[in-house]
Order: structure tokens, then C-alpha cells, then sequence
């Protein structure tokens, strides 16, 4: 009572507004409710979902279309592939992000868990079924384009930020060129010459999987802005750090690698992991290129059903709660890192 006393009724206005909000919040809340949980219907019933349109949700979509929504255009008897290989995926993920399991053979892990992904996925071997890569779709397409761009981002952004600090001319103006070139274009115009202009390019009966071509597009893109963020890191390292390291007679890179870029990269944890938010977010923009991840996957299912087509703001957000999952995951990730590093600063 006594917190409530001084932050929001210290003072007439200030009662007043926080009734006001307090009203307001209700109002939303009990209508939320009502829409979204009391007047709904949850069985894949589309008679039901017509009778209670305009007073309650119709998240019988989901319960009817899910698996679409997840796997896309997959073969529906073989969508236990693609679901096995995203847990392997996801469950590699998770084991990078923890400490315990940093040591030199998750490299050669990362190899052999993607080798199995794309095995399961496209089939061709050990009995199982060619599935092309133009029937990939939903969340494994989401994961696998978000996760390879992003781990591919980072090596080349952490060199493209060295080099835009580099005392050499060539060197850090090509980067630098690079660096402003991306980031003046959109990612959808980036998405539009890996899909449409580069073909035109390849030698005539020879061409490059789209999916391929997107995921080369993504991380070129992240790692531009992903090198902004990491010189930022090395800029506020004091100079002293390189003169100290320089007089223990360390080269360049060994000076990088144990002295610089470790305490530049801590400095920037909070803009690396928004960073990665951005590039799991946008994986949304391949639909243009005729690439369904999730929200392609979900128009797929509605718009060919005639039933279920006006419940596509259902289907919305259930699509937005699997975002928020992944997203709140990583910033509660990066939370933790941010924790490590501050207590390592302390000891």
C-alpha cells in the first residue's frame, strides 16, 4: 500500500491518470477474454467458428490447419522427418548456447547434426522418400534459415569490423564499401537478386538451390549489420588494451583473439543478440521468393480453404506466440551472458 501511495496516488493528477489506465486495462482485459477465451471455439468445427464469428475466436484454424502452418508443403505422412530434424536442430542450439558444451568438437558436432537435418529432410538415402527443397516450409525453414545465417554471420562480421579498423587503405575500404552497400538496400531487394537476378548470371544449365541462395543472401545482410555492432565493441576498447598487448609481443591476431575481441564482443552483448532477434524475425520476407516459412505456411493453409479463410487473424497469432517464444528465449539468453560477463568483470 505504501508503494502504491507513492507511485501512482502521490498526487491528483497522477490518481487521476492511473485510474484512467486502470479502467482502460480492464476494459481491454475482459474483452480480451471473453473474445479470445470465454466466447471461443476451440474444436476444428467451421459451423461452430461461423455462429461465434464477431463474438469469439475460432481457434479451430489452428487445432484443422497446424500441421500445414508447422511443416508447409511437406508430405503429410512424411512430416515426422522434418520434426525429428528440428529437434536436433533445436537441441543442438541449445546445447551451444551453454558453457558446459563449449569445447573444440561442437565444431565437428555442427557438422554432423546438419548433415543429418539435411539428410532427414531431403531424403534420397536409407529408403527415405526425395523430398525437394521447394516442399520445405513452417518452422524447420524458419529455424534452419535463422540459426545457419546467424552462425554464419558472425565469423565474417567480427572481419568485416577488423577490417573497417584497419590501418590498411584497401583493406578498410572495401569493407567499409560492403558495410554501406547492404545496409543501403533493403533485405527484400537483397532476397530479390539472390532469387531472380543471380540465375541470370550462372552458366547457361547450371543453377544453385533457391533455399541455398536465400541463406547465402541472409547472412551476407546480418553480417553487415552485425559488423557495425562489433566495431562498436572495438572502439570502446581503451587504447591502452593494444599498446599492453603489442608490448607482450603478441602478433595481431593473437592480439584479437585473447586480448580484444573477447572483452569487445562482452561490451556488445545486448546489440549481438538484437541483432539475432532481427534475423530470426526476418526469415518472414522469404515468402516472396516462394520460400513458406511459417506465416507463408499459414496462408497456404487458409486462403486454399474457404472455410477457414476468415480466421486468418487466429492463425496470426498463434504464428506471433511461437515468435515470442523464441524471442523472449534469446533475450532471456542474452540476460544470462550479460550476467556471466559482469561477474567475470567483478572477480
Amino acid at each position: 500500500m505504501a508503494w502504491l501511495r507513492a507511485n501512482l496516488f502521490n498526487n491528483t493528477f497522477n490518481s487521476a491518470v492511473t485510474l484512467l489506465l486502470g479502467m482502460l486495462l480492464v476494459y481491454a482485459v475482459s474483452h480480451l477474454w471473453g473474445w479470445g477465451i470465454h466466447h471461443a471455439v476451440w474444436a476444428a468445427d467451421a459451423a461452430q467458428c461461423n455462429t461465434a464469428r464477431g463474438t469469439g475466436a475460432c481457434w479451430g484454424v489452428v487445432t484443422e490447419k497446424y500441421r500445414v502452418i508447422i511443416f508447409g508443403r511437406y508430405p503429410f505422412e512424411e512430416q515426422w522427418r522434418p520434426f525429428a530434424a528440428t529437434l536436433l536442430l533445436m537441441a543442438l542450439l541449445l546445447a551451444s548456447c551453454m558453457r558446459i558444451f563449449w569445447k573444440p568438437w561442437l565444431a565437428a558436432l555442427w557438422l554432423g547434426v546438419l548433415a543429418v537435418f539435411f539428410t532427414l529432410m531431403h531424403g534420397g538415402v536409407f529408403g527415405l522418400s526425395v523430398v525437394t527443397t521447394d516442399q520445405w516450409g513452417g518452422l524447420p525453414l524458419t529455424i534452419l534459415l535463422a540459426s545457419l545465417s546467424v552462425v554464419g554471420a558472425f565469423p565474417l562480421a567480427v572481419l568485416l569490423a577488423l577490417g573497417r579498423l584497419s590501418d590498411l587503405p584497401v583493406i578498410r575500404s572495401l569493407c567499409t564499401v560492403y558495410v554501406e552497400l547492404i545496409r543501403g538496400v533493403p533485405l527484400i531487394s537483397v532476397l530479390f537478386m539472390a532469387s531472380f537476378l543471380f540465375p541470370l548470371f550462372m552458366p547457361e544449365g547450371f543453377s544453385i538451390d533457391v533455399l541455398l541462395r536465400v541463406l547465402v543472401a541472409m547472412t551476407l545482410f546480418a553480417a553487415a549489420y552485425l559488423a557495425e555492432v562489433i566495431r562498436g565493441g572495438l572502439q570502446a576498447i581503451p587504447r591502452g588494451q593494444y599498446e599492453a598487448a603489442s608490448s607482450l609481443g603478441l602478433t595481431y591476431w593473437q592480439m584479437q583473439r585473447k586480448i580484444i575481441l573477447p572483452q569487445a564482443l562482452a561490451t556488445v552483448v545486448p546489440g549481438i543478440m538484437n541483432n539475432f532477434i532481427s534475423t530470426f524475425k526476418d526469415t518472414s520476407l522469404v515468402t516472396i521468393v516462394s520460400l513458406y516459412e511459417l506465416t507463408g505456411s499459414l496462408d497456404l493453409a487458409v486462403n486454399s480453404d474457404p472455410n477457414w479463410m476468415p480466421y486468418k487473424l487466429e492463425g496470426y497469432l498463434f504464428i506471433a506466440a511461437i515468435y515470442f517464444v523464441f524471442c523472449f528465449s534469446l533475450s532471456r539468453y542474452s540476460q544470462w551472458v550479460e550476467r556471466q560477463v559482469n561477474r567475470g568483470k567483478v572477480h
